[in-house]
């Protein structure tokens, strides 16, 4: 009995660790996808960024086979995205393989013309992971996905990382397919992508006097959808207040000019904040009352007055900027694109159900008619105390 456990153990242990009938070597390792319009009217253009493992391994020092770059880029094209994808094998000499995928890059205008199939073919795809990222570009995703990054040996793991740490700012959403297919699916709210753009200010190692001839990727900001079309993008403030509704907000910074020098700052370190939504019904169109609190840390200080003396100065102007970025994405996502992306009438539902049943079909048309009204308050919790900068006389 025991030496039939012991069988059995070993048994799984060899299928756990085979690659099946494909080897590594046979297998086009995709780690980021970029999604465009094609060259023809109706058609879709995708690129691939493939990892080539030797050359991965080679690039961190490890011993490696191989000589060129750790990623290469394989484009095809097709009236669908499945054909896309299988075009590609007119380019690769090995098969796709879609389980490493970090994320996938969907540019503007393919957005705006409409992402449905897109998440139909990816939802249905077993191999694509669920939490691969979603993002959209203003730039050509082509160019997104095929470019190298400095500080990743694999540029779709460096975005990968860029999403996962992007909570130190907290100026994009955290959409993965989960969360994208939910949205798109939910009859409350509406889809939100994070922008991804290339920025030219990247330096060279090698030639330092060349500053900006390197791209960089920048996650900042917010693309609007209206069910499956993107209507419009959100600024890096606006993005932030969006994210006090759909996620959790624990870091970031903001800059207040001090209140006796005009031209010097303080930097107040966001510690956490939260934000309440108390819906209300008032006749035929509801209203909500959102209560933000904010706990901040002075964190660099340009002033000369005392932590104790601009405690209460700051404490005002922190709660009048997060009220001011609030009214800015409420004046966006009500008047600008007409989209419930706040999960406002999910919330409305889960108060007054009967009442939703009234008012659900016409959500759309009510939503940009809802009075919102708004308090912002912050704590300034530092205990840290500036010592008030004194001339020393002279002789």
């Amino acid at each position: 009995m025991k030496v039939n456990k012991i069988f059995i153990v070993i048994l799984v242990i060899s299928l756990l660790s085979g690659c099946g009938k494909r080897q590594i070597n046979e297998l086009a390792l995709v780690s980021a996808v970029g999604i465009d319009q094609g060259s023809s009217p109706n058609s879709v253009r995708v690129t691939v960024q493939v990892v080539r493992p030797a050359d991965a391994r080679g690039q961190t020092g490890a011993p490696a086979g191989g000589t060129g770059e750790p990623i290469y880029s394989v484009q095809a094209e097709g009236k669908t995205i499945f054909e896309a994808i299988r075009n590609l094998a007119r380019f690769s000499s090995r098969r796709v393989y879609w389980a490493h995928n970090f994320i996938i890059v969907i540019n503007e205008k393919f957005a705006r013309a409409g992402i449905a199939d897109m998440i139909d073919f990816f939802t249905r795809n077993p191999e694509l992971r669920m939490n691969t990222w979603i993002a959209a570009t203003p730039n050509p995703a082509s160019e997104v996905v095929s470019t190298i990054t400095g500080l990743e040996v694999v540029p779709g793991e460096a975005v990968d990382k860029l999403f996962r740490y992007n909570e130190i700012v907290s100026e994009a959403p955290r959409t993965n397919m989960t969360r994208l297919q939910e949205s798109y699916l939910n009859e409350y709210t509406h889809p939100v992508l994070a922008r991804l753009e290339l920025k030219n200010r990247g330096i060279s190692n090698k030639k330092p006097e060349e500053f900006g001839s390197l791209k960089q990727i920048e996650l900042s900001g917010t693309a609007v959808f209206k069910h499956d079309k993107m209507v419009g993008w959100l600024n890096r403030a606006q993005s932030r207040a969006l994210l006090l509704f759909i996620e959790n907000v624990d870091s970031g910074i903001e800059v207040i000019t001090c209140p006796d020098l005009p031209n010097q700052d303080a930097t107040l370190e966001v510690k956490s904040q939260s934000l309440h939504v108390k819906p209300i019904a008032s006749g035929s169109v509801p209203s909500f009352h959102v209560d933000v609190s904010s706990r901040v840390e002075l964190s660099e200080s340009g002033c000369l007055a005392t932590f104790n003396e601009m405690r209460g100065y700051l404490e005002e102007q922190m709660g009048n900027r997060v009220k001011e970025q609030i009214e800015s994405l409420l004046a966006a996502a009500q008047k600008k694109y007409k989209v419930d992306i706040l999960k406002l009438g999910e919330i409305y539902e889960n108060e007054y159900p009967s009442e939703w049943r009234r008012i659900r079909d016409d959500w759309e048309d009510i939503f940009p008619q809802v009075q919102i009204t708004i308090d912002s308050r912050a704590e300034l919790t530092s205990a840290v105390l500036k010592i008030t900068k004194k001339k020393i006389p002279r002789g």
